[in-house]
């Protein structure tokens, strides 16, 4: 089986929308009736800037204590604070 170039595959995704939804065949992908294990964003990877921050050496050295991916936590915890606030208005 040889490889689509991202050509092929760009001309092909072309052709599919140019269909009516009625005209794709799906009678072998199986239908989904149970969506209680899926997870929102599993695969989503939002952009990542590279910056100087400065924050306080405790709150470093707390974070870098409780994890080598101290930085990952910094983000998490940083998320969770806008989302919160986005919430409250």
């Amino acid at each position: 089986m040889s490889r689509k170039t991202d050509r092929q595959i760009q001309q092909e995704i072309a052709q599919l929308s140019k269909l009516d939804e009625n005209a794709i065949d799906t009678r072998d992908i199986p239908e989904v009736a149970d969506w209680a294990g899926a997870e929102r964003g599993r695969f989503y990877r939002p952009v990542k800037k590279q910056i100087t921050l400065r924050i306080d050496a405790d709150l470093l050295a707390w974070f870098r204590g409780h994890s080598r991916q101290y930085q990952t936590r910094i983000n998490a915890a940083l998320r969770e604070y806008v989302e919160h606030h986005r919430k409250a208005g």
